[in-house]
C-alpha cells in the first residue's frame, strides 16, 4: 500500500518490484520545470547525497515534464522503472508530483544529509494519478501575537509544501505587534513591533512574562519569504488589520485612533490577549495613512488578494465620538455597522483599481459587502454560505474545526487548553463545503485554510504542537476527494500516518504524539480557556 499524506486520488502497483535511484541516476527537467529541478536536485540531493546530474540521454533517471492535457496543479508520476516520470498540467503541478516522490522514498529522504551514505534508494513501482479538489489549500501564521523569526517562516513554508499546501496567510499586524517595515512610517517598526512584557497563558490569567517581546520583517525579509514561497508554489496573502485590531499601529501613531474619546498618546502596544477597544479613527487621515501602508505591502506581494482584518471591531469609541458621528452624518450611514462597511470598502475599491482583490474575516457582510470582496468565513459556517449566496468568493475556515490553537484533548495535560477540543478526527472529517449550497453556489468556495493563532505559542516548539499532526488531517481535506465527513476512513488515515510520525521526525517537527504530550510539552499551572460544546452557527 502507498502511505502517501495527502492521499492520491489513484494509485496503482506494478508487479516489477521497484525502481533504484543511485549515483548514476540523472535528473532531466523539461521546459517550465526548471525550479522544480532544482529544489527537487537540493532536497533530495541533500537527503541521499546524489548529485542527480543533469543528462537527458541517460536511460536511467528522473524526467520532469509538462502534461497540458493535466489539471493545472494536477500531476501523474509513473515510477515502473527507469526514466521515472512525473508530469504535471503546470510546474506547480510537476511540485507536488515530486513531494510525493519524496514520500516514497521513505522518511530518511526528509532528512537535510544523509543518515547512511552511500546507501542506494528504492521507488515502490506505482503510478500515481492526483490532483486537489481546491486551488485554495492554506495556513493562516499568526506573527503578531508572538513573532516567528524569519528562518521559522521559512520552515513552516517547507512544511506547507511537503502537505501540498498552497496558501500562507500571513497575519503581520494586530494590537500586540507591528511585524512588517513600511518606510514612510518608520514608527510602525520602531514602536508598534515591541511590548515591555506579555500574558503568559489565557487573558485571565495572573501570570506575566516580564520581558520584552518584539521583532519584524523588514523589506528585504519580505521579499525573500515572498520568493521562497514562489520556489515552492507557495502564494503568501498578507493580512494588515482595518479597522479593528490596532492599538499597536495607534500607539506609534496617535493620531489613528479617536482621540476625542481616549487619551491615545498615553497608549502602548498591547501586553495581554482579546479585543481591544481601540480602533481606528473614520477619519481621511486614517485613509491616507493605510493607503500609504497598503502601496509598499503592493510592492512586496504579487498576490492577488489582499487581507484587510475587519473582524471583530469594537464600536464604543465611534459612538461616543463626535468625529465618528460627524462622518456618518457626512455619508448618511445608519449606524456604526454602515461606518465599518464604508470603511472597508473604501480599501476593497482603493484595491481594486490597482488590479487586486480584498478579502476580509466575515464580519465584513455586517452593514454590506463590499462589491469585489471575498470573505474568509471563521464564525461557523454562516458567513460563507450567506457570501457564496450573495455571489462572493469564500475561503471556509470555521474556528470549531480548524482553529489549531484549540486543545487537541480534554485531559489536563493539554498545554494552556483553549477553545474546543478538536482531535485529529475531528480535523479529518471536517468539510469545507457545507450541505445546503447548489452548485453555483458551491462553486464561490475557493477552499479552506486552517488557522494558528500565537497568543499561547511562546516558540515554534509549541507553534509544532499545535499544528501537528492535525495540519496532515487538514491537508487531506483540503487536497484529496474524501467520501462524506461520515463515511471517511479514519482507521486508514491513522494508518497512513504512522509512516507520517517518520517523516515528521525527520523534519525535526515537535507534534503532538497520539498518547499525549511528552513532559516537556506540557505548561503545567498556566491557565487556558476551555470552551465546552459547541456555540451556534455551525
Amino acid at each position: 500500500m502507498v502511505d502517501v499524506i495527502p492521499a492520491p486520488v489513484s494509485t496503482g502497483r506494478s508487479p516489477s518490484g521497484s525502481t533504484r535511484l543511485d549515483a548514476g541516476t540523472a535528473l532531466r527537467a523539461g521546459p517550465g520545470t526548471e525550479g522544480v529541478a532544482r529544489w527537487l536536485r537540493a532536497a533530495l540531493g541533500a537527503a541521499t547525497g546524489l548529485p542527480f546530474p543533469e543528462a537527458a540521454d541517460r536511460p536511467h533517471r528522473i524526467e520532469l515534464g509538462i502534461d497540458p492535457e493535466l489539471p493545472p496543479e494536477g500531476y501523474r508520476l509513473v515510477a515502473d522503472g527507469h526514466p521515472v516520470r512525473i508530469h504535471g498540467g503546470s510546474a506547480a503541478g510537476v511540485f507536488w508530483g515530486a513531494q510525493t516522490l519524496r514520500q516514497l522514498l521513505g522518511p530518511d529522504a526528509f532528512r537535510r544529509a544523509p543518515v547512511r551514505p552511500g546507501r542506494d534508494w528504492d521507488l515502490p513501482a506505482v503510478t500515481v494519478e492526483d490532483g486537489p479538489r481546491f486551488g485554495w489549500r492554506g495556513l493562516l501564521l499568526d506573527v503578531a501575537r508572538h513573532f516567528m523569526p524569519k528562518e521559522g517562516v521559512l520552515r513552516y513554508l517547507d512544511l506547507m509544501a511537503a502537505h501540498k499546501l498552497n496558501v500562507l496567510h500571513f497575519h503581520l499586524t494586530d494590537d500586540q505587534g507591528w511585524r512588517i517595515e513600511i518606510r514612510r512610517h518608520p514608527k510602525l517598526t520602531e514602536d508598534a513591533s515591541w511590548r515591555a512584557r506579555t500574558k503568559f497563558g489565557h487573558r485571565a490569567s495572573p501570570l506575566w512574562e516580564q520581558k520584552p517581546h518584539g521583532g519584524y520583517y523588514t523589506q528585504d525579509d519580505i521579499r525573500e519569504i515572498v520568493a521562497y514561497a514562489a520556489e515552492r508554489h507557495i502564494t503568501v496573502v498578507p493580512e494588515i488589520d482595518v479597522p479593528g485590531h490596532s492599538q499597536a499601529a495607534i500607539a506609534a501613531y496617535p493620531e489613528l485612533g479617536n482621540a476625542d474619546v481616549v487619551d491615545t498618546t498615553a497608549l502602548s502596544v498591547w501586553d495581554t490577549w482579546g479585543i481591544s477597544s481601540n480602533v481606528l479613527a473614520p477619519t481621511d487621515t486614517v485613509l491616507r495613512f493605510y493607503e500609504g501602508v497598503f502601496e509598499e505591502v503592493l510592492e512586496l506581494f504579487p498576490s492577488e488578494f489582499v487581507h484587510v482584518g475587519g473582524d471583530e471591531c469594537r464600536k464604543e469609541q465611534w459612538s461616543d465620538s463626535v468625529t465618528a458621528k460627524n462622518r456618518m452624518a457626512e455619508l448618511g450611514l445608519a449606524d456604526e455597522e454602515q461606518l465599518q462597511s464604508w470603511f472597508i470598502g473604501h480599501f476593497d475599491a482603493w484595491l481594486s483599481a490597482r488590479g487586486r482583490r480584498l478579502i476580509g474575516w466575515d464580519e465584513i457582510l455586517e452593514g454590506g459587502l463590499a462589491r469585489n470582496a471575498a470573505v474568509s468565513s471563521w464564525r461557523g459556517y454562516g458567513g460563507g454560505v450567506a457570501a457564496a449566496r450573495a455571489g462572493h468568493d469564500v475561503v471556509m475556515c470555521p474556528e470549531q474545526y480548524v482553529y489549531l490553537d484549540h486543545r487537541q484533548a480534554p485531559g489536563e495535560d493539554e498545554p494552556v487548553p483553549i477553545g474546543f477540543v478538536r482531535t485529529l478526527e475531528d480535523v479529518y472529517r471536517f468539510d469545507p463545503v457545507p450541505p445546503g449550497l447548489t452548485g453555483p453556489e458551491a462553486a464561490h468556495v475557493l477552499g479552506t485554510q486552517a488557522n494558528v493563532w500565537t497568543e499561547v505559542m511562546e516558540d515554534s516548539a509549541r507553534v509544532d504542537y499545535q499544528v501537528f499532526p492535525r495540519l496532515a488531517a487538514f491537508a487531506e481535506v483540503a487536497w484529496s476527494r474524501l467520501p462524506a465527513p461520515e463515511d471517511r476512513d479514519f482507521a486508514d488515515f491513522e494508518r497512513r500516518m504512522t509512516a507520517h510520525y517518520a517523516r515528521l521526525d525527520a523534519l525535526g517537527v515537535a507534534y503532538r504524539p497520539p498518547t499525549g504530550p511528552r513532559p516537556w510539552q506540557k505548561r503545567p499551572g498556566v491557565p487556558g480557556r476551555p470552551i465546552e460544546g459547541l456555540p451556534p452557527n455551525m
